[in-house]
């Protein structure tokens, strides 16, 4: 059974279509790459899938279950997480109170600013553990707002895992990273990836063939080819809406 399901999903503002009859399957443990030029109606996607939009149109399933109507806190509780183009971080707390606020997001409360030091002190192994797996173990005490771009992205994913996600929904990772921090960042991704589902908006071609099982390509807001890298790279329709060459 596929975990997420999109069915002829389409998102009408006033007359213009942000997507058009959008379908598409994902396979438990895939990485799917959703590309396309800008303004292909991607992110939109993406907004529809964790319910920040509505869909005009169609249907979502998730692992059986229609959630078309539900609301991102419903979604974000059923285990699909999302990270956004622009980081979202707490830019004046420490790596290791950024991670401990997510992981206090889990216990169900809305009073734990109000608990004793003791109790949340209770959450620093997991947010420890977090912070390796990303990569920032050396960072644990600094503030969001001195790490360096792609640390930042890193502190952000490492969040987003502290909600344990059964599907993980990227956008732009990798956007206005150099190369070292695009390395890490796949890499980190690559390897959160190894018993979860994830979905990504990506620009850099190069994360996208290293990393997708599968490759979605939007364009104007409809879906123009999927496949794996090589096929879809070869389309010549893919060509032409990304470069402007293809037919000959």
């Amino acid at each position: 059974m596929a975990i997420l399901e999109i069915k002829h999903v389409s998102k009408f503002f006033g007359g213009l279509a942000a997507n058009s009859d959008v379908s598409f399957a994902m396979d438990e443990g895939m990485i799917m790459g959703l590309i396309g030029p800008n303004g292909a109606g991607k992110t939109t996607c993406f907004n529809l899938l964790t319910k920040f939009l509505q869909p005009t149109r169609g249907r979502i399933v998730y692992r059986g279950e229609d959630i078309t109507a539900l609301a991102p806190a419903e979604v974000a509780r059923l285990g699909v997480v999302r990270s956004f183009q622009i980081s979202a971080v707490f830019p004046h707390l420490t790596v290791l109170e950024n991670v401990r606020i997510a992981l206090q997001r889990r216990r169900g409360g809305s009073f734990d600013f109000w608990r004793s030091k003791r109790v949340l002190d209770s959450l620093n192994a997991r947010a420890y553990e977090l912070i390796a797996d990303v990569g920032l173990s050396d960072f644990t005490h600094v503030a969001a707002v001195e790490l360096p771009y792609g640390r930042k992205r890193a502190l952000e994913i490492a969040t987003t895992l502290a909600l344990d996600p059964e599907m993980l929904l990227l956008d732009e990772p990798t956007a206005g990273m150099g190369h070292e921090d695009i390395e890490r960042i796949a890499a980190l991704i690559k390897s959160v990836a190894a018993n979860r589902t994830v979905l990504m908006v990506e620009h850099n071609l190069s994360v996208v063939a290293n990393l997708s099982h599968r490759i979605t390509v939007l364009t104007r807001g409809r879906i123009l080819a999927e496949g794996d890298y090589e096929s879809v790279s070869n389309n010549p329709d893919v060509r032409e809406a990304y470069m402007g060459v293809g037919h000959a």
